[in-house]
């Protein structure tokens, strides 16, 4: 089995500080790799994308001199990792604190080549299902997004022009493993509608006010009409602050808004997601029925 039973328990060691700076952009550029945090994302990292993962940090005691992962859920993950024969390295708590203070006492660190997907790559059914983000900023937001989508069982993710990098660890960590769910593609604004007509995507905006000349549709309204809520579609959000610009509702093919029925202002985007993409899903498998 490939572990490494010696124990890394030096926080100043240079493998430790190269694996500290793929919290940042500039060190996962210059590596071309990315850090996977915490016992959740690390677990679905492993089962779900094995190919990806290249080493694994684990917490360990050295009770009666033996190393000892410290919990049940740690042991199970590297139990499943050895399936994979990914390569496992015990760490002092120290040393893994010193790394992320996000841990949980597990890290990974996978190839970032490996999880980029072109769009070329993703084979699209029927009845394809996307959520597609413009210009989504903030990773928390982003990373509640892909986990919104994941759970509608969406076919992939797009974010759309300038956007966070999926591969922020805060971004990882708020998708709870679903980054490792579906492909996430990046496009810019041109590529993603020339995407859609290619695959015969209708393009949805979900957006509150609409343009001048539309007014945005219910989305009650837009559930009755259950085969084109069935049809190939991808659902465009908009920037957390601005929503989505007229340009962009000009050239999509329907604009859909979620009614408020009480006194809130607005919905932030994640819970617009949410809503939105669980409520398409919902309703295109009951007409499928």
């Amino acid at each position: 089995m490939p572990i490494n039973a010696q124990i890394l328990d030096n926080p100043k060691a240079e493998r430790v500080r190269r694996i500290a700076e793929l919290t940042r952009s500039k060190g996962r550029e210059r590596s071309g790799r990315f850090l996977i945090e915490g016992p959740q994302s690390v677990r679905e990292a492993v089962t779900w994308r094995p190919d990806v993962v290249q080493d694994l940090y684990v917490e360990v005691t050295q009770a009666l001199d033996h190393p000892r992962i410290i919990s049940s859920t740690l042991e199970r993950i590297v139990e499943v990792s050895q399936d994979a024969t990914i390569y496992v390295h015990y760490c002092s708590g120290d040393v893994i604190r010193r790394i992320s203070p996000d841990a949980q006492g597990i890290l990974a660190v996978g190839n970032a080549r490996a999880m980029h997907a072109e769009p070329d790559d993703i084979t699209l059914g029927e009845r394809a299902h996307v959520a597609a983000f413009w210009q989504v900023r903030d990773p928390g937001n982003a990373g509640t997004v892909i986990r919104a989508a994941d759970a509608a069982g969406c076919d992939a993710v797009v974010f759309v022009d300038d956007c966070v990098d999926p591969l922020n660890p805060k971004v990882i960590r708020s998708t709870t493993g679903s980054l490792f769910h579906l492909p996430v593609l990046t496009m810019g604004t041109d590529a993603f509608f020339d995407w859609c007509s290619a695959h015969d995507m209708a393009v949805w905006a979900a957006d509150v006010y609409g343009t001048a000349e539309r007014a945005p549709e219910s989305l009650p309204n837009v559930l009755a009409d259950g085969e084109a809520v069935s049809s190939s579609k991808a659902v465009l959000f908009g920037n957390e602050a601005r929503g989505l610009e007229n340009g962009l509702l000009e050239r999509c093919g329907r604009i859909v808004s979620i009614p408020l029925y009480g006194k809130a202002e607005s919905l932030n985007l994640g819970t617009s997601a949410a809503v939105m993409l669980m409520s398409l899903a919902m309703r295109g498998y009951v007409a499928s029925c």
